[in-house]
């Protein structure tokens, strides 16, 4: 309820100064858990793809939004929980896999902190771990806007990718890795494809 709220809001504050388009809404599962992954330009991409995505998002956020009591308590009544990205997060690695067995939707962005173009060194190997564990599919998306004020913002999804197709056995460290490079670039090339 008070995700729908601040959603609904958020949603008729901006319309007046961002066209949001999205493209390949026929690609979002109805139902069942699904991490969603995406391109991360700035700090309003989460709030433009929650306003776009028909679904609740549990999104994982840098602990340092955490920081400020009162916006942290907003954060989590929104079902934003935080991540040390510094090193290996157990606690938040639980909470992501708690919340992918809940069947519901995980949003994570895979580079970790905001970037201006595609490096696959900046590809995180959670994002696959938790897919696998989870054996939730992952939902590309990549955000393309220059963040202007009345400038468009266009959201292209694309199909879901089903990373168990892709290994053999139990997979090791560099096997994660080179599956979140995959996603990685799966996501940049969203825009180009037309969202398939």
């Amino acid at each position: 309820m008070f995700y729908n709220i601040v959603k609904s809001l958020a949603k008729v504050i901006l319309s007046p100064f961002y066209r949001i388009r999205v493209y390949g809404m026929e690609n979002v599962p109805s139902e069942g858990r699904i991490i969603v992954c995406a391109n991360h330009h700035s700090n309003w991409d989460p709030i433009f793809i929650s306003i776009a995505f028909p679904r609740q998002i549990c999104w994982m956020g840098k602990k340092e939004l955490f920081k400020n009591k009162l916006f942290a308590k907003v954060l989590r009544k929104l079902n934003v929980f935080p991540v040390d990205r510094q090193g290996s997060d157990l606690g938040a690695i639980k909470n992501a896999l708690r919340l992918l067995r809940e069947d519901k939707i995980l949003g994570i962005f895979p580079e970790g902190t905001r970037v201006k173009s595609m490096d696959l060194n900046n590809a995180k190997s959670g994002v696959a771990l938790l897919s696998i564990k989870s054996k939730a599919d992952v939902l590309p998306m990549y955000i393309d806007s220059n963040y202007k004020i009345f400038n468009r913002v266009d959201i292209y999804i694309g199909q879901p990718m089903d990373l168990k197709e892709h290994i053999e056995g139990k997979p090791s460290s560099e096997d994660y890795l080179e599956l979140s490079k995959m996603i990685l670039r799966r996501i940049y090339n969203l825009k180009d494809a037309g969202g398939n």
